[in-house]
């Protein structure tokens, strides 16, 4: 999933300056997940910048709504009623959300409500860590399945730096080393032999934005 973390309310008071009507969209898929934009967090934002331009003496109407997700545009039509009475929406979805709401409502302006950190999973309730680049180029089934491009440090792609000690990375002595994860596994499945030779250099213009993917039909 993609995982964020939600802009501070002074951050985002200070983007709608000069707006008299915004609308918080939330989005309720990923940013739900990691509790950054989902319908509660769209509801108890809402209610938080309500407060505080009243507070302020700011004349400005603030209302909300989520959808499923802002990244297809099937979804982002059960917004079109809404949006159309809006000065500005303020978009809880991740970076994609943001683009897909900009391209959709091309005569409101939309601000981002959260800052888009990495594709990743959940390690416990409450932590998160990033696991894809989305590179392009997927090595996955020569590494055991640990990606060495998003979690070295260093992107290495033949075993870990000279800085790495005792299993762990120069970088923070809470990072395990990739490069030690992933011969400990290939050992554990007795795929050993993968890791020797010469990988090619990666090709990072696989990854080069902007990109677009379109699926062909077989047959």
């Amino acid at each position: 999933m993609i995982v964020a973390e939600a802009k501070s309310l002074e951050r985002i008071k200070d983007m709608l300056k000069g707006q008299k009507k915004v609308l918080v969209a939330g989005c309720n898929t990923c940013m739900a997940v990691c509790f950054a934009g989902g319908e509660k967090e769209a509801a108890v934002l809402a209610t938080s910048l309500r407060m505080a331009f009243k507070f302020e003496g700011v004349d400005i109407e603030v209302s909300e709504k989520t959808v499923e997700r802002q990244c297809e545009n099937e979804f982002i039509e059960a917004l079109r009623d809404e949006a159309a009475d809006f000065d500005a929406i303020l978009s809880l979805a991740c970076g994609a959300g943001v683009n897909a709401l900009a391209d959709i409502f091309a005569d409101i302006v939309v601000y981002p409500g959260v800052d888009t950190k990495f594709i990743g999973v959940t390690e416990s309730a409450g932590v998160w860590a990033s696991r894809c680049s989305a590179c392009g180029e997927c090595i996955l089934d020569q590494t055991a399945g640990i990606c060495p491009i998003n979690r070295c440090a260093k992107s290495l792609l033949h075993g870990p730096c000279g800085g790495s000690q005792g299993g762990f990375c120069e970088v923070s002595k809470d990072i395990p080393c990739v490069w030690q994860l992933i011969v400990d596994r290939m050992k554990r499945l007795n795929l050993m032999e993968k890791l020797g030779g010469v990988r090619p250099p990666k090709d990072w213009s696989a990854g080069t934005n902007p990109s677009r993917v379109t699926k062909e039909e077989k047959g």
